[in-house]
């Protein structure tokens, strides 16, 4: 069964089990040169009057790179069975290693993002804003400084959720 788009408005999912506990992979770029990586980080919700997703991505990850070159970007998301390729996907750089020939995952190029077909659900987002973490805005310094204790703080993106892909 192939993926079709969907209206947001049929999605039905507990947001801290498919981010935090499920994982995505976060994917952008295009056909000639693409990454993902996995994250576990995130949020989905409506602001400015859109529904969006938010994703957090370390500037010395690949997928950084193309995140910051490219408008748009992809949220997929998996059954269980594909935990495999998500761990590889979250713990080698694609600078080193092509994880779809790595994990068997077969990468789509839409018009705006490349995503993954064998997701059970994706997300196409627009960038519409980002920003570096900042250590000064931290109200406790615990989070600084145990997660972030060389400095390299997360930059978020928020992107406008612009089509939903559903298996």
């Amino acid at each position: 069964m192939s993926l079709k788009k969907i209206n947001i408005k049929q999605l039905s999912f507990n947001p801290f089990t498919k981010i935090g506990k499920e994982w995505m992979l976060i994917t952008s770029g295009d056909a000639e040169k693409h990454n993902t990586m996995t994250a576990s980080w995130g949020g989905v919700g409506i602001l400015w009057g859109k529904s969006v997703a938010t994703v957090y991505i370390r500037p010395q990850r690949y997928t950084f790179e193309f995140v910051e070159k490219n408008s748009y970007y992809s949220l997929c998301f998996f059954d269980e069975s594909h935990r495999a390729a998500l761990n590889f996907c979250g713990s080698k750089s694609g600078r080193n290693f092509d994880k779809a020939k790595e994990t068997g995952l077969t990468p789509n190029f839409s018009e705006l993002a490349p995503y993954y077909e064998e997701a059970d659900i994706v997300f196409i987002c627009k960038k519409l804003y980002r920003q570096d973490l900042d250590k000064a805005a931290f109200i406790s310094e615990e989070i600084p400084d145990t997660i972030y204790p060389t400095g390299d703080f997360h930059r978020i993106y928020i992107g406008e959720i612009v089509e939903v892909l559903k298996r």
